[in-house]
């Protein structure tokens, strides 16, 4: 047994290296006692006497950092290669136009910066499109501002300014001012909106938490304002010391300013080119000829073109006390201005946070002006799952609490309905908008023409004028064709066949650009909803990829792009071949092709998509499940493509149909058929049956979308007359019974008024029985208008209680006062009561009749 010590603080503390030393361990004793069984050594039974650690501490070290250098290089390479695709993408024109709409010069820089990040994760972009979602809706609402107005290069200036202890400059102190303003009118119009509805804050997230959490110190917006003016200038009245330089300053220019008035008076007689100028802060007189020697002064500068210039020996003094007076000023400013700076370090960090989060939602702002402006459509981004339902290892790491938009049963792994590429959007519309811009100016140049007088020729002035207006028009409805991408689940690899300048190559960035934008929170161009799923890397091959400073021809170069794009592509890439297997002959590359796409379908990344001219790649659907085909339609009656992909049909050749259209002669087509084999003639008549089955279909569902959307409208439509209708009945009814009311309010006065002249004027039997016929009907009228209302009944009974004052009841059939508890008759109202309260000396009585209760003299019972 070797028995060895060995200190514990000698051993690197990375892992591997313990490994690796180990394992040295362990393959020493093993060399050294061959024929037995290497015994179990603990660290601490090891001897540093006995044992050679330190070149074993050595080579795990070069070992450890090899293993680095190669990880380095590998993610350096692999770097490189998702730049070059970038590039070929124009992904880079794309992040310039993003980057336009940002307010501010760091937020442009900042746009392009986070555009351009390649370490993005799935949840990562997830947060990136709710900003952006968020801003869109904040500016549906009108709650986001333009952030044009603030200079964040003074800002950084000034917060670097704080950091020093130096002064601070006054337009450094009124952008901080802007900056301040600009976070608190967002804080006012966020509390606006969620105090109009509490519904806006949840619209508003993950930016409502942003913006509300910002701390404004307005003392500090209030310190500056009031040294400060608008334009940067410190105010008089920021300090004595300041008033009073400044007011000296102005003393010393009024001397001086008469000074040289006289001066240049007095000197006229001999010259009359004497001005008065600055020179370095001194006043001086410039003459554009030789001053004459007479004249007393410093010359300062003389020359035969220039003329002369001259302080004046009476001005030397006043300028001397003007540059100190200025000096006073240039300190009292100074003085003022570390206040602002002293005041600012109180706040710093909060000004920081502020700062950083304005730059940031000049970047998100940026995102949302851009899709707003192209009309993009919020992307379903998700990520996607493996067959057993777990999350690819490679992100596993990376992504712990992403939360998968779409389970795997869904239909579609990729779905891009009318998906726009967006560089062709931007391009259509700047030649639209120069095309208006050039039809107005000719309006406007014509116009002036003929107000200043000029001849312009009627009919010449016309066809300019419709020229232009018919380039517009023809800009107009010959805008960019949309495409659309549907991609199986089950489907890892797409073949796209078509003619020369049909759109394959414009497809394909359409989709990676779309993959790309989404993945950086950025709205996809396309007129519907869509569904993408979240790719780590980007990878294309599209282009001439010829090196002569390698030596690499056209072929050479796609294959080595093609090979470092299989070595490091993942499970989530995305990869873009185009023209594959070009370039060689073309047997050879069409056997290299399938057996590249192949590789990508087996064990490659999560979607690649190829274009090719080679009819033998479109077979590998048929003996392949994880392909698909789809082509470019050709228009073979106007010989011209159409630019919109067919999906599940292969494309045909049509070079023999378009030499025939172009007058070949029939002996040459008919040899080029017979060569070309009846078989293939069969295949291409079949692929005509295909794509005109997949036109009809698509006629079809097109037809049968609109009718959904005219259904859907109709609907709406519907629910809204149904909605109006209910609103009328309403109105209508409440209306009605508004005017039964008054009706009845009016037939209620009219019949108190009868009433009281009938008591009036008769005492009669005859009278009282009238009286009761009308008390009758104007309880039934109450009754029919006023039904079930507990006030018109209280109305009711206070009448009756009224009118049965009035009807005194014959001494001789009141026998006796009733006591409390006696069963009385109210003639008036033909009832029975019960005595509540008997009230001898005021001849009153209170009795319970039903429900009402009541207050009658005594004559009026029985």
């Amino acid at each position: 047994m070797v028995s060895l010590a060995l200190d514990s603080t000698i051993l690197p503390r990375t892992s591997c290296r313990r490994r690796i030393l180990s394992r040295s361990f362990s393959s020493s004793i093993s060399t050294r006692t061959s024929g037995i069984s290497p015994p179990v050594i603990g660290f601490k039974s090891i001897s540093i006497r006995a044992f050679p650690y330190k070149p074993l501490i050595a080579a795990a070290a070069a070992a450890s950092d090899n293993n680095q250098e190669a990880e380095v290089e590998e993610e350096q390479a692999s770097r490189r290669i998702v730049l070059d695709s970038l590039r070929v993408l124009e992904w880079d024109k794309l992040c310039d136009s993003v980057a336009s709409f940002a307010g501010t010069c760091l937020g442009k820089q900042a746009t392009k910066e986070q555009l351009w990040s390649l370490n993005k994760t799935y949840e990562d972009s997830v947060r990136l499109l709710q900003e952006t979602n968020a801003v869109v809706e904040m500016h549906k609402y009108g709650a986001m501002l333009d952030f044009v107005g603030i200079d964040t290069a003074l800002v950084k200036s000034a917060i670097q300014c704080a950091k020093r202890d130096s002064p601070v400059t006054g337009s450094e102190a009124m952008a901080l001012v802007a900056l301040l303003q600009f976070a608190e009118a967002l804080q006012f119009n966020l509390k606006a909106a969620v105090k109009q509805d509490a519904d806006w804050y949840q619209r508003f997230m993950p930016l409502s938490e942003k913006i509300s959490e910002l701390v404004i110190s307005r003392p500090l917006i209030r310190f500056i304002q009031q040294l400060v003016d608008e334009d940067g200038s410190v105010k008089d009245s920021a300090s004595s010391a300041l008033k009073q330089s400044r007011e000296q300053v102005r003393f010393i220019e009024r001397k001086l300013y008469q000074l040289m008035e006289s001066f240049i008076r007095n000197e006229m007689k001999e010259t009359s080119s004497l001005v008065v100028s600055s020179v370095d802060g001194r006043w001086c007189i410039t003459s554009g000829t030789k001053i004459q020697s007479y004249v007393k002064g410093l010359l300062l500068s003389s020359g035969s073109g220039a003329g002369s210039i001259l302080e004046p020996l009476s001005a030397v003094p006043l300028n001397d006390q003007l540059q100190q007076a200025r000096a006073s000023v240039a300190k009292a400013e100074a003085d003022v201005l570390l206040k602002i700076t002293k005041k600012m370090q109180m706040d710093l960090n909060e000004i920081e946070i502020v700062f950083d989060d304005m730059i940031e939602l000049d970047v998100i702002n940026a995102r949302a002006r851009y899709s707003l402006s192209f009309g993009g459509s919020f992307p379903d981004i998700f990520l996607p799952q493996a067959e057993d339902g777990c999350r690819p290892s490679a992100v596993l790491s990376k992504a712990t609490t992403s939360v998968v938009s779409h389970p795997t049963q869904k239909n579609w792994t990729l779905y891009l309905p009318k998906a726009y590429h967006p560089l062709l959007i931007q391009q259509h519309r700047q030649r639209l908008m120069k095309a208006k811009k050039d039809v107005n100016d000719a309006v406007a140049e014509i116009r002036r023409r003929k107000q200043g007088g000029s001849m312009v020729g009627k009919k010449e002035t016309d066809l300019c004028i419709s020229s232009l207006e018919q380039e517009v028009a023809e800009l107009q409805e010959a805008g960019p064709v949309p495409s659309d991408v549907f991609i199986a689940r089950n489907t890892r690899v797409v073949v796209i066949t078509g003619p020369n300048t049909g759109g394959k190559t414009i497809c394909l960035k359409t989709v990676a650009l779309a993959a790309m934008m989404a993945k950086s929170g950025i709205y996809v161009l396309a007129s519907e909803p869509v569904k993408i799923p979240w790719f780590d890397f980007v990878f294309a091959d599209i282009g001439d990829e010829q090196s002569l400073s390698q030596s690499l021809s056209t072929f050479s170069g796609h294959v080595k792009q093609i090979s470092e794009i299989l070595s490091h592509s993942t499970t989530l890439s995305l990869v873009l071949l185009d023209e594959v297997g070009a370039g060689t002959n073309p047997q050879e590359g069409a056997a290299l092709g399938m057996a590249l796409l192949e590789s990508f379908a087996e064990a490659g990344p999560l979607l690649t998509m190829a274009t090719t001219h080679h009819g033998e790649l479109k077979t590998l659907k048929y003996s392949n499940k994880a392909f698909e085909n789809a082509c470019m339609e050709f228009d073979e009656m106007n010989l011209k493509p159409t630019f919109r992909i067919l999906w599940g049909v292969p494309g045909r050749s049509n070079a023999i149909s378009i030499a025939e259209r172009l007058g070949i002669p029939n002996a040459i087509l008919d040899n080029a058929r017979e060569l070309y084999g009846v078989a293939s003639a069969e295949i291409n008549e079949i692929i005509v049956e295909m794509e005109r089955f997949k036109h009809n279909f698509h006629k079809q569902i097109q037809e049968a979308q609109h009718y959904l959307i005219l259904s859907k409208k109709l609907h709406s439509d519907l629910v809204l007359t149904s909605k109006n209708v209910k609103e009328h009945q309403r109105n209508q009814r409440y209306k009605m019974t508004q005017k039964i009311s008054e009706t009845a309010g009016s037939a209620r006065s009219r019949l108190h008024e009868k009433v009281r002249q009938l008591r009036t004027s008769h005492n009669n039997w005859q009278h009282r029985s009238m009286v009761k016929k009308s008390e009758d009907t104007l309880t039934s009228v109450d009754l029919q208008s006023e039904a079930g209302r507990s006030e018109t009944s209280n109305a009711s009974e206070t009448l009756t209680s009224n009118n049965t004052r009035q009807q005194p009841v014959p001494a001789d059939k009141r026998a006796e006062i009733p006591k409390e508890g006696d069963t009385v008759v109210v003639p008036s109202l033909n009832k029975k009561a019960v005595v509540l309260k008997v009230e001898p000396s005021k001849e009153e009585i209170v009795v319970q009749a039903g429900n009402m209760k009541l207050k009658l003299r005594l004559v009026d019972v029985i």
